[in-house]
């Protein structure tokens, strides 16, 4: 590390004592200035995990690689199971007749569909997630597309 990359690791405990007068580096003095540096080391530790976070954050884009890693890092780090697909529904919409229309009223095979699965007016891309992991914190989740997503993209989730 040069010292460009290490002007925010400081060990406020050893520079204090380096700070200190030699005669005076004794237990109990050492003790007290400990306890006076206490909660700037405590500040200084929350400004480092704050500032690490935000590095995190930054490095990470909307792009599909980077937020399928995102998700997979805060969710399911070790089995890596969300995948993203960059195409939305693909479904085409089936018209239910009125009674005015005198068509026919069997329908067949019919599937309820949400609105962002169809292919016209459907979602930009499709975020499949298991289901324990929605179960748990499916707000969480939610809340982490829509922070790395782009503006005006629409997402559909579908549990797995």
């Amino acid at each position: 590390m040069t010292i460009l990359n290490m002007w925010h690791s400081v060990d406020f405990r050893k520079l204090v004592i380096e700070l200190s007068l030699v005669g005076l580096r004794k237990y109990g003095f050492v003790s007290l200035l400990n306890a006076l540096i206490t909660p700037l080391d405590n500040l200084h530790y929350k400004w480092k995990t704050y500032r690490s976070d935000n590095l995190y954050k930054l490095e990470h884009t909307g792009q599909v690689c980077y937020l399928r890693g995102a998700l997979n890092d805060r969710f399911d780090p070790s089995e890596r199971r969300i995948t993203i697909d960059g195409t939305g529904g693909n479904s085409e919409p089936t018209y239910i007749y009125t009674p005015g229309e005198n068509q026919t009223k069997y329908l067949g095979k019919l599937f309820l569909r949400n609105s962002l699965e169809f292919a016209d007016t459907g979602a930009d891309f499709t975020v499949r997630v298991p289901r324990e992991i929605m179960n748990q914190s499916s707000y969480e989740v939610r809340a982490l597309i829509d922070f790395y997503r782009l503006g005006g993209m629409r997402y559909l989730i579908i549990e797995i």
